[in-house]
């Protein structure tokens, strides 16, 4: 049995960024979970799609996960906030491992704080791609990116693109 893709998310997050990617990944025959900050808490979206979280951060164990989803929005700037750096470390042992990374909008926001940006090639939304290149990376204006494990994308508007790219990695390298 393949292992389940774990997404980690926190309020705020763009609805669509995250229930439309997880429907694909789902329909390709993966399970999901989400990963925040309390197992059982309720989560709310920008616009009110509410999830409820899985498993707290404090027990994820990332070698229990196939691949990492990071929806965007609001939540990767409220995951970064974690004063403990959980998040980060949970995306970086994802990075570490060659394992596969989808992370939209704001998502990469979330793999700064992996240290491991340096060299790959990504895209994110706007305002976040200065950051990005701060932190070493190569970016660039388009509605997908895929630099290896690493999936990319930068708004609702790419999300067909994104979600075939994440679907077409899944099935080559984990089925």
């Amino acid at each position: 049995m393949t292992k389940p893709v774990a997404i980690i998310l926190a309020n705020d997050f763009e609805d669509i960024e995250l229930t439309s990617p997880k429907e694909a990944i789902e329909e390709a025959g993966y399970k999901t979970v989400i990963i925040g900050h309390e197992a059982g808490e309720e989560v709310v979206g920008k616009h009110g799609t509410k999830a409820k979280v899985g498993v707290g951060i404090g027990s994820a164990e990332p070698s229990e996960y196939s691949a990492l989803f990071i929806p965007g929005g609001f939540s990767p700037d409220h995951l970064r906030g974690d004063v403990d750096g959980r998040y980060g470390t949970f995306a970086k042992a994802f990075m570490k491992d060659n394992k596969p990374v989808f992370a939209i909008c704001h998502g990469p926001q979330v793999l700064i704080d992996t240290d491991d940006l340096k060299g790959r090639t990504l895209t994110a939304v706007l305002n976040v791609r200065k950051d990005l290149s701060n932190a070493g990376a190569h970016v660039k204006d388009e509605s997908v990116v895929v630099d290896g494990n690493l999936v990319t994308s930068r708004t609702p508007d790419d999300l067909n693109d994104f979600n075939h790219a994440i679907v077409e990695l899944l099935n080559k390298d984990y089925k």
